[in-house]
């Protein structure tokens, strides 16, 4: 702990460590492709047949796209952002591996976006990296690598959303989460991968490789949701040898404060990762409020979870996390949190605390540097990480 109180008062040292990471803004593909047309018209037409056999879209809820080019090109629907992270950190932890690390890395990530009649939204999205590296982890970067300095691009996700009627909007999806039409009461927007979650640990679950869910909207800012998800592995969707996962989600948001309510169902594996006949059970509460003038928004957040089939003495777990968030200091925004995660009740409640700056240096990139202290089990040491990444967008 005073190793963590010395390094809060020393910021600027986060500077030496200043590398580059990126968000995400739009790009319309269509303007490149018809900028590529002009340029490249003698190329491209020697590739082309006489006659297009493009089908007209139903696009942008205008009616038969007719205008397409032809060419190959992008429908005027689809969009696309790039984005990109770069990584510096230094973590102290207990002695053996992994102590005294200090690591470099990247990642980057596409998302291609596009719409059939305006309302209904198809998303795929590409991840690469390697930023899986001790002393950067807990910026959970996306880590592809398939070889020895060989980095992969990987689909994380494609999801088809579209509504049903004026006031329920639905989802199917592979490689993406169940709980994603969730609405969680939480303001935090810290980097660190603990504590993002804002509490709502496992009740939101996420990650399945199929999924599909709703959400409806009963207005006055009262909302209400469901999701399920499937690991299925080579057994199939929805079945008896996979792992499912069910839940429902309700939140109210008034005009600076928010509460929700999420529940999960999950079926249990035992420590080999084999489906048992028990369930897991997950309650999470979030709220968060928003002040007037100066003063920080406040986001707090509890879970606790009943394991199936574990010991009566083991089989309860908790979660828990509050965190504050400064929306103006100086140029960029700041925030301070702390908070344990799936805490068994026969275990010591583990504490991380955390603070991080997010400079957004132009609209295309922002530096986020981040310090936390996570406790230690026992007599172990401490770990303590430093670490900052720069962010653009493009």
């Amino acid at each position: 702990m005073k190793l963590f109180k010395s390094l809060l008062v020393a910021p600027a040292a986060l500077g030496l460590l200043s590398p580059l990471s990126v968000s995400a803004s739009e790009v319309n593909l269509n303007e490149i492709s018809n900028y590529s047309d002009v340029e490249s018209k003698k190329f491209v037409n020697s590739f082309s047949n006489d006659v297009s056999n493009n089908e007209t879209l139903l696009a942008g809820g205008e009616g038969l796209v007719d205008d397409h080019s032809h060419d190959g090109g992008f429908s005027s629907t689809t969009t696309a952002s790039f984005s990109t992270n770069m990584y510096l950190g230094y973590e102290d932890t207990a002695a053996g591996a992994g102590d005294d690390a200090i690591s470099a890395a990247y990642d980057i990530q596409i998302d291609l976006s596009t719409s059939f009649t305006g309302e209904d939204s198809l998303e795929i999205n590409l991840d690469g990296g390697n930023a899986g590296a001790t002393a950067i982890d807990e910026f959970d970067g996306n880590n592809t690598t398939v070889a020895d300095s060989v980095d992969g691009v990987a689909v994380d996700g494609v999801t088809y959303t579209f509504p049903i009627g004026d006031k329920t909007t639905a989802f199917v999806g592979f490689d993406t989460d169940g709980s994603q039409l969730y609405t969680t009461a939480c303001v935090y927007g810290g980097p660190g991968n603990m504590l993002d979650d804002c509490g709502n640990v496992n009740a939101a679950f996420i990650s399945n490789e199929a999924a599909v869910g709703a959400s409806y909207d009963f207005g006055n800012g009262l909302t209400a949701a469901f999701g399920a998800g499937t690991n299925t592995g080579n057994v199939g969707t929805f079945t008896e040898q996979s792992r499912d996962f069910v839940g429902a989600n309700a939140a109210y948001t008034g005009d600076n404060y928010a509460i929700s309510l999420t529940y999960a169902s999950i079926e249990a594996v035992n420590n080999a990762g084999a489906l048992t006949d028990e369930e897991d059970a997950y309650t999470a509460l979030q709220a968060y409020y928003t002040p007037d003038g100066a003063l920080p928004s406040i986001s707090v957040g509890y879970e606790i979870g009943d394991l199936g089939g574990a010991p009566a003495n083991a089989d309860e777990q908790a979660s828990f996390f509050i965190g504050l968030t400064w929306d103006e200091v100086g140029p960029g925004s700041a925030g301070v949190a702390l908070g344990h995660s799936n805490t068994n009740e026969n275990g010591d409640e583990l504490y991380q605390y955390e603070a991080y700056y997010e400079y957004p240096v132009n609209d295309s990139m922002t530096i986020t540097p981040l310090i936390y202290t996570l406790d230690a089990a026992g007599n172990a040491d401490d770990t303590t990480g430093m670490m900052v990444k720069t962010s653009f967008s493009f």
